[in-house]
């Protein structure tokens, strides 16, 4: 099935890149146009196969509606190209949270639709993205929801989407791309700790993002990983953050990855996620903290970080759910790796 894969999120690429290994040589890609997408796109040998890729831009700021209304039209125009190029029409659309592509199977001014595009999937493990869950409810005709979602924050989407094919995938994102990983018998002195910050610019970030006093690093070895500020290889970030004894961050998504590759993790941030709750529940050594880092209450917590860096071969988290395999048998994968 020639598929479109819309890569939105330097995540998403990690999480799909296993799945366009098996897809098919004609498939196609839209990704948007930011630097941790760009980077991971530009050095995929080995990682990700050379797709046709069309650019969009990210539809955030003053701008975000006409942004969001030329990235459908830019969307819609690719597709209807492809069809009219290629031997094998677009049979399928596949999104991790970013939902105008899914719109983008019908025109956004005659509204008239490529009748081959037949698959619309919509993955999503952020319930607080109301905006795009509101999109993907007029247009998509599966949605895969982990089994941890939260109902309770997600603006009517679990409710909603059974008028078309709802799949729960047991686990996380970061089940399906990463792999589980032996901690470093000892802690490094000082201890080694990665720190990635948020620029901020984020549909969610007014709301969630909180900043992350100085004195934190201190008697720390730092490196940074901030967001469009990491100078190694993109595809090794990950790799290069569980070589580390600790992340101090304000990302929930690196936050949920480090954690599941038993790497104690302060999460500052008021984010609210059903998969940060299972995080928590399944025993991972993730600390967080959702008002601003002052008072008892947040030194305790910062000081409790710390001494969780000496205590990772304590922990017995869950067992590791095979949600890659969960996922590959829904979109019909043969797995590669």
């Amino acid at each position: 099935m020639r598929t479109c894969w819309v890569l939105d999120h330097p995540a998403h690429v990690r999480m799909l890149a296993p799945f366009l290994r098996a897809g098919q040589s004609n498939d196609v890609i839209i990704a948007t146009r930011r630097p941790e997408v760009e980077g991971l796109l530009d050095h995929g040998d080995g990682n990700l196969p050379r797709r046709q890729t069309h650019w969009v831009e990210r539809p955030v700021g003053a701008k975000r509606r006409r942004l969001a209304l030329n990235r459908w039209r830019s969307s819609h125009a690719f597709l209807r190209q492809c069809n009219t190029e290629g031997s094998q029409p677009i049979e399928r659309i596949v999104v991790v949270g970013a939902s105008i592509e899914l719109l983008a199977w019908r025109s956004a001014i005659l509204r008239s639709p490529l009748r081959s595009i037949t698959q619309r999937w919509y993955i999503s493990d952020t319930e607080v993205n109301h905006i795009a869950h509101r999109l993907a409810l007029k247009a998509a005709t599966h949605f895969v929801l982990p089994t941890h979602w939260d109902d309770a924050i997600d603006g009517g989407l679990l409710a909603k989407a059974s008028r078309g094919t709802v799949h729960r995938l047991d686990g996380l994102h970061g089940h399906v791309h990463l792999r589980p990983s032996i901690r470093p018998a000892s802690v490094s002195n000082p201890p080694r700790i990665m720190v990635r910050r948020l620029l901020g610019t984020g549909i969610h970030d007014d709301d969630e993002l909180i900043s992350i006093p100085e004195e934190v690093f201190d008697g720390l070895l730092v490196t940074n990983a901030d967001e469009d500020a990491f100078e190694g290889d993109p595809w090794s970030l990950v790799s290069h953050l569980s070589a580390h004894d600790g992340l101090i961050t304000q990302s929930v998504t690196l936050a949920s990855e480090a954690v599941l590759l038993g790497v104690p993790t302060l999460l500052i941030s008021a984010a609210k996620r059903g998969f940060l709750d299972r995080l928590e529940a399944d025993g991972h050594p993730l600390f967080r903290w959702t008002e601003a880092c002052e008072g008892e209450a947040w030194h305790s917590i910062h000081a409790q970080f710390l001494t969780g860096l000496h205590l990772t071969d304590a922990l017995d988290p869950a067992t590791w759910p095979d949600a890659r395999t969960q996922l590959a048998g829904w979109l019909g994968a043969k797995l590669i790796d």
